[in-house]
């Protein structure tokens, strides 16, 4: 039985990863289980120089789900190269860097720093909807999703995913800009923006009004966006939005994934990771596919 994936020239044990944001940088989850088990570890999104993030309060619960504000805090690219890395390489998976930026030439700048480092690739973040600069406003239109992508293509030579929002009319046109601009694949989707509020106190619960929606509750909005896509380019895809097992992640892949992600069911479960390894082997068993690649994109549409 095979489980390895070649995602955009990244040789994965199995197609699992973790999603940026939900995983650290794997500290915390290595007190549970052994970090090798995973085919990718995707860092917390790592900008130029430290950002703060957004002030609290910056998570709450919702239905099936929950909403995060965070605002890419995080100690920066050095402080990574220096601390993390070297911890995450003590592990047999692979590490693929969420690169975020507030300009063209931030991402540009902190690229040509990660294109130096002993990593597997570069996770460019153009989709966060938690900042007030950057990010989003790159990877919400065709023209801009093209430009950040070919100006880091420039200055990197790891293998490139874009990271797509849901918050656009047409996320298929935003993918092909990407892969025109020179992207290696795509993940899909960040989080969609929404807002809870307190109605005793008639004000929204998160200090910015809104957030990122994750979890179970978004997993059909992102399966039918994985599969729009992947009609729609040539480049791998890397699903993700609401996977907490095995049978979520073949849905993803059957509609045109080639790896998936896991993001906030990590909070719910730290082992979610591994057990969804496990399920993907055990649908394998149950329905006697000797290679996972079989099945990427065979869903048979009515």
């Amino acid at each position: 039985m095979n489980t390895k994936i070649n995602f955009a020239g990244i040789e994965m044990k199995n197609p699992v990863t973790v999603a940026s944001g939900t995983f650290g940088y794997g500290r915390e989850y290595a007190e549970f289980f052994d970090l090798g088990k995973l085919g990718a570890i995707i860092t917390k999104g790592t900008s130029l120089k430290p950002r703060s993030g957004n002030k609290p309060s910056r998570v709450c619960e919702t239905a099936s789900g929950m909403l995060n504000s965070i605002g890419l805090q995080n100690p920066g690219v050095e402080y990574f190269a220096k601390n993390d890395l070297p911890f995450l390489r003590k592990f047999d998976t692979k590490i693929i860097v969420n690169a975020c930026g507030s300009s063209i030439d931030e991402y540009v700048e902190l690229c040509k720093i990660l294109n130096n480092l002993d990593i597997d690739g570069v996770e460019l973040n153009v989709s966060c909807p938690n900042v007030k600069e950057g990010c989003m406003a790159f990877g919400s239109t065709y023209e801009g999703g093209k430009r950040v992508t070919s100006e880091v293509r420039k200055v990197l030579n790891k293998p490139l995913i874009v990271k797509l929002t849901p918050n656009v009319t047409d996320i298929a046109s935003i993918a092909k800009g990407v892969e025109e601009g020179g992207a290696d694949a795509v993940s899909l989707i960040n989080t969609p923006l929404a807002m809870k509020i307190d109605i005793y106190k008639r004000r929204p619960v998160l200090a910015n009004n809104t957030g990122g929606l994750s979890g179970p509750a978004i997993k059909p909005i992102a399966v039918r966006m994985v599969y729009q896509v992947s009609q729609a380019v040539n480049i791998p895809i890397m699903g993700l939005g609401g996977i907490v097992s095995g049978e979520d992640a073949i849905e993803f892949m059957l509609a045109g994934a080639t790896t998936v992600s896991i993001g906030a069911g990590n909070f719910i479960d730290p082992y979610i990771s591994v057990k969804t390894v496990e399920g993907i082997e055990e649908y394998m068993r149950k329905c006697n596919i000797e290679d996972i690649n079989d099945i990427i994109g065979k869903v048979e549409m009515n």
